[in-house]
């Protein structure tokens, strides 16, 4: 056919000359008919299938025509919804930005009422005061007045009866005619014992209870040796509901604390013998206090399994029970179902004689079902089947310690989470070998609080899923925690309910981690921030902290080197920050000059700060009245003239830290103590110059003094500090010269090698990063 075609040509070719002829149709020659001429068709037959094609072109045409009137009207369409979505965006970007404004407003706004708030109650507490103080004058007065009548009745008593007796006397004087009569006035009557002004146990039993709440047992047992009516307001039954023979473990005898126990057994419901060396007969007369409710033998070397056996048989309501670090026993474990059905505390930290075995007695009899805080830190012998007993006994355990535990692993939470998903706390440091499973397997539990620390195996993977598994999540603890990176901050924008976050040594942290995180609304209800050591943090992250935290009080900036007097100017607008720590960063006088003004700062630490003088601190104290802690330990310029500032404008001062501060002199501190007589924690190791003369100095003024630190204190005796050690609670004292990295000898003087001076910064800078300081942590 297609030789056929080219012989033929084109011209005489036919639309079926392809087409077989027993496949051809057979189609009616239409003839004479207006289609010929119609479509020019000379010989060509109209067939139905031309006439489908025909149709077919004629109704594409037409839909083309129309498909592309309907675009153009689409385009015009999509236009206008264009300019109507570009005016909600404008409208929604206004409202952004109001809101924002009306946010700082709002903020502003609380932070005036909240201070006439506190001004409108100290107002009233001054009124009530005031009341108080009218209401004892007048009942002094009412007392003296009826102690005065008495007097003048028994002074007219009396001269009524010298009357009578001068009479007799003359009658009898003037019969027998003598009138030899002794004269005596009444003025020569004597009244023996005159009635106090103030007398407290006059006072009501509720008032007595609350001032004596206030004293501890060493104070209450001398109270009750003053007289009677004191040593009967000492034995008010409500006082030794709580006895606290820890505070007295060296000074009272083992007979005395049997005698107290068995005269108040029905009034004792708690108990604290921590660190006490006792007899076992000591530990069992606690047996005869029936409504003993805590119980805390921690540290008590002598407490045995015998010992708790007669408690756990003579007192079975007991709720908190705290044998930390002590040699019990599977006997005590086998103890605790049996009789103490309703316990909810146990510590049993550090306490390594029980084994796995002992940790399946907790599920016999009645089992400790109700127990609610667990806490197994140090128990290295505490295997991954001893987990599984505690999940299998301890269902509705809330709150969970397991600190130091280099055993611990992933498989001891799986574990222990099979049964526990009712945890909303857990504290894991020193534990190195958890890594992201343990998070993972934590999702099944209602987590608030969680903490790591020196944790190795923590990786972005584990806040991958945080938004989602933890929403509850308020408390996060990663401190010192390498393979955190700016991905797991990101990851924790989504929190609502986040106040609390300690990334303190995450070195792997920058600004952009935090700025996505501020981003997020996890940055509104933040209340404490540690990023100790995140050393690529700038000025950039605290403008941003500035402009998103509201609500924060606590910031730690602690090794920050590339922080700068700018950065410092966004925190003054923090409002509502109480604390900072910038130890260790680059600040100067500059930046301490803008830091004055904040009016709000309770504490401040810029320790390790070398550019710091005294000019710096001066113009901080002057703006600073309510400034209650400081530490400015190792600023090696500064001298006596903060001591003087302190004094001056700080007087409600209960913590300071001038340790490493070799210019530091006796003149200073008696100023010091002088006024300062709020003052509970002092530190003035290695201040080379003070004398045995401050300690006199502080017994006089500091009289709520508690904590002393005395170390390298060459010019204070040892005697001294024996006889200071009587007066607080706790004491560290050596007189030994100090170390190189003081940077100065025992006399002050700085020391001339540099390598010791770049060696002592050096440990400075690394005991520095040690301190992952939390304040909620060190309330809690």
């Amino acid at each position: 056919m297609i030789m056929v075609i080219i012989k033929s040509g084109l011209q005489n070719l036919l639309w079926d000359m392809c087409i077989a002829p027993s496949m051809k149709p057979n189609i009616r020659r239409l003839s004479e008919t207006y289609l010929e001429q119609l479509f020019e068709l000379d010989d060509q037959l109209m067939t139905p299938e031309l006439m489908i094609k025909a149709c077919s072109f004629y109704t594409g045409h037409l839909v083309k025509t129309h498909f592309g009137t309907w675009r153009d009207i689409t385009h015009a369409n999509q236009n206008v919804v264009l300019a109507d979505k570009m005016n909600r965006a404008v409208t929604r970007y206004n409202f952004r930005l109001q809101k924002s404004v009306f946010h700082h407003w709002h903020s502003y706004i609380e932070d005036q009422k909240e201070k006439l708030k506190n001004m409108v109650l100290r107002i009233q507490r001054i009124i009530y005061c005031h009341k108080l103080t009218i209401i004892l004058t007048k009942w002094r007065n009412r007392a003296r007045y009826k102690n005065k009548k008495k007097e003048d009745e028994l002074i007219s008593k009396h001269e009524l009866q010298l009357k009578k007796w001068r009479n007799r006397l003359l009658l009898k004087g003037a019969s027998a005619g003598k009138s030899n009569l002794p004269e005596q006035s009444s003025s020569e009557v004597c009244l023996v014992g005159e009635t106090p002004e103030c007398d407290i146990s006059q006072l009501p039993e509720r008032a007595i209870l609350q001032i004596f709440f206030y004293l501890s047992l060493k104070d209450v047992i001398i109270c009750g040796q003053v007289n009677r009516a004191w040593m009967l307001m000492t034995q008010l039954s409500s006082l030794w509901n709580a006895i606290d023979f820890s505070t007295v473990k060296h000074v009272i005898p083992d007979k005395y604390i049997v005698s107290t126990l068995q005269r108040w057994r029905l009034n004792v419901l708690r108990l604290n013998f921590r660190g006490c060396l006792l007899r076992p007969r000591t530990f069992r007369s606690a047996s005869h206090c029936r409504n003993l409710q805590e119980l805390n033998v921690s540290d008590c070397p002598t407490f045995t399994d015998e010992s708790m056996r007669h408690i756990s048989e003579g007192c079975p309501g007991v709720l908190y029970l705290n044998l930390s670090n002590t040699t019990i026993t599977n006997r005590t474990m086998r103890l605790l179902p049996r009789h103490f059905h309703n316990l909810q505390n146990l510590s049993l930290a550090y306490c390594r004689r029980f084994t796995d075995k002992g940790l399946q007695y907790l599920n016999l009899g009645n089992g400790c079902h109700k127990l609610i805080y667990l806490d197994l830190s140090g128990c290295t012998q505490i295997s991954v089947q001893g987990f599984r007993y505690i999940a299998n006994s301890c269902t509705g355990i809330l709150h969970l310690t397991i600190n130091d535990m280099p055993t611990l692993t992933d498989n001891c939470i799986k574990a222990l989470v099979e049964k526990c998903s009712h945890i909303t706390s857990m504290v894991f440091t020193g534990a190195p070998h958890i890594s992201d499973c343990t998070f993972k397997a934590l999702s099944t539990c209602k987590l608030r609080k969680i903490r790591f620390e020196g944790n190795k195996r923590i990786t972005d993977a584990s806040f991958k899923f945080i938004d989602k598994n933890y929403p509850n999540l308020s408390h996060i603890y990663m401190a010192d925690c390498k393979g955190i990176t700016d991905s797991s901050l990101r990851s924790l924008s989504p929190l609502k309910q986040l106040t609390v976050l300690n990334l303190a040594n995450c070195v792997r942290i920058g600004d952009v981690g935090l700025r996505q995180f501020l981003d997020g609304p996890a940055s509104v209800r933040i209340r404490e921030l540690n990023l100790s050591n995140c050393v690529q943090l700038s000025d950039v992250s605290v403008m941003k902290l500035s402009e998103r935290c509201p609500n924060l009080n606590y910031l730690s900036l602690r090794n920050c080197e590339h922080l700068t007097a700018q950065g410092i100017a966004y925190i003054v607008n923090i409002f509502s920050l109480v604390s900072i720590d910038l130890s260790g960063t680059d600040i100067s006088n500059e930046a301490l000059n803008v830091l004055s003004r904040h009016k709000n700062l309770k504490e401040l630490s810029v320790s390790a700060c070398y550019r710091i003088t005294d000019d710096g601190i001066q113009a901080f104290c002057k703006s600073s009245l309510m400034l209650e802690r400081l530490d400015v330990s190792y600023c090696s310029q500064l001298s006596d003239m903060i001591i003087k500032a302190l004094a001056i404008y700080c007087i409600n001062l209960t913590s300071l830290s001038i340790a490493g501060c070799p210019k530091i002199t006796d003149s200073a501190m008696e100023i010091l103590s002088a006024k300062c007589h709020y003052l509970h924690i002092l530190d003035i190791s290695g201040c080379v110059l003070l004398t045995d003369q401050i300690l006199e100095d502080l017994q006089i003024g500091c009289k709520q003094l508690r904590i002393l630190k005395m170390q390298y204190c060459t010019n204070i005796s040892k005697n001294a500090a024996e006889r200071m050690s009587s007066k607080v609670q706790q004491q560290e004292y050596n007189s030994n010269d100090p170390p190189h990295w003081f940077g100065y000898d025992r006399a002050g003087n700085p020391l001339t090698q540099p390598d010791n001076i770049t060696s002592s910064k050096g440990s400075l800078e690394l005991t520095v990063e040690k301190s992952t300081y939390s304040s909620e942590e060190e309330v809690a």
